[in-house]
């Protein structure tokens, strides 16, 4: 039987930047959510109740990852513009490390964290695609030289950003090639999808998307490494491109794609649909979709849990976290209570949109 403080205790030790349920505490492991108007809630995998909650200073958290030790969590905090490094076993913020404006996406690799963020970011959604606001910011920027995004690359042992790669304007999904040395990026209001060599930062290739729609978002690699799958949200189409990062094929999804990834060895498919308040399944390889899940609204992140029997979605506009049967697709609870959830990882690490083990 597990023990919980009430709710005034834990409430202080919040506050004080501790964490009230370790990951140990959980054979199934723990899940941690970002919540942009809150902090990082944890949730038991074997209960699925949230049991602790990481304070990183109220600043937006938005992207975030797990070490593969499991002794860190780094969190993308938009309002300060850095990076919250957490130990995991006390829960305290060890370090914050500038990052720049918006830090946005993160993916932990190694040694080191990824962090996109977004220099002429002007808050909020953008604005809708060939709008009178789309082609004023547009008009903008231009005028005003304003920076393109970039991708940080942080140093987690010797606590400081390394180097930076520059992506388009506004770059947020980031995902890593099959040999590890170069890193392809979503770049919302450019319409493409950039590579670029990680070690000298030198942009590779581009991927032109608006014939397909407009603002890539989510980005993955199949777990085989000879194609990758992009979402365009104001498309509601998959991009697929082979190993060279040529586009192959175009897959019609349900409304507004975002966050994506492949199941434990690459049959399936999954796309949350974040208008379409839905998880969209499709067979990996023939690209058919075979299933909708019903979900809540806004759902920008999922997560599998380590065993891979449940699926864990991060509901903003519903402010939830949506648990799954991930064989029936069948709710298995809502977690209620969240304060605009962005995103979700757990440890053990496992397959989802923001993450893989």
């Amino acid at each position: 039987m597990k023990l919980k403080p009430p709710r005034p205790a834990r409430r202080l030790f919040a506050a004080l930047g501790l964490i009230l349920a370790l990951p140990a505490v959980a054979a199934g492991g723990v899940a941690y959510v970002s919540n942009q108007k809150g902090n990082v809630t944890t949730i038991d995998l074997d209960s699925f109740e949230t049991v602790g909650e990481i304070d990183v200073g109220g600043a937006s958290p938005r992207g975030l990852g797990v070490t593969a030790d499991g002794k860190l969590l780094v969190v993308a905090a938009r309002d300060k513009g850095d990076l919250a490094v957490v130990e995991l076993a006390t829960g305290k913020v060890l370090k914050r490390i500038a990052i720049g404006k918006n830090p946005e996406f993160v993916r932990v690799r190694g040694d080191q964290a990824f962090v996109s963020f977004e220099p002429a970011s002007a808050g909020g959604p953008p604005p809708k695609p060939g709008s009178k606001e789309a082609v004023e910011l547009k008009q903008k920027r231009t005028d005003d030289k304003e920076e393109p995004a970039r991708i940080a690359i942080v140093d987690l042992k010797a606590g400081r950003k390394i180097a930076e790669i520059t992506g388009g304007m506004e770059t947020e999904g980031i995902e890593f090639s099959a040999d590890g040395n170069k890193i392809i990026v979503t770049n919302e209001s450019d319409n493409n999808l950039t590579v670029h060599d990680i070690a000298s930062g030198k942009l590779l290739q581009t991927i032109d998307t608006k014939p397909y729609g407009s603002r890539p978002r989510g980005i993955k690699m199949a777990p085989d490494g000879k194609s990758y799958v992009a979402t365009i949200e104001f498309g509601n189409k998959l991009v697929v491109l082979d190993a060279g990062f040529n586009v192959v094929k175009v897959v019609a999804t349900g409304d507004t794609p975002y966050g994506v990834a492949f199941g434990r060895g690459g049959s399936r498919l999954y796309v949350a649909l974040a208008k379409g308040k839905a998880l969209q399944v499709f067979d990996a390889a023939s690209l058919v979709s075979i299933a909708e899940y019903p979900i809540g609204d806004r759902c920008w992140h999922f997560s599998f849990t380590p065993d891979d029997r449940h699926i864990l979605l991060a509901c903003g506009r519903s402010n939830d976290v949506i648990v799954l049967d991930a064989a029936s697709g069948k709710l298995v609870k809502r977690i209620a209570d969240k304060q605009m959830p962005w995103g979700i990882v757990t440890y053990p690490k496992s397959f989802g949109s923001l993450d893989t083990p």
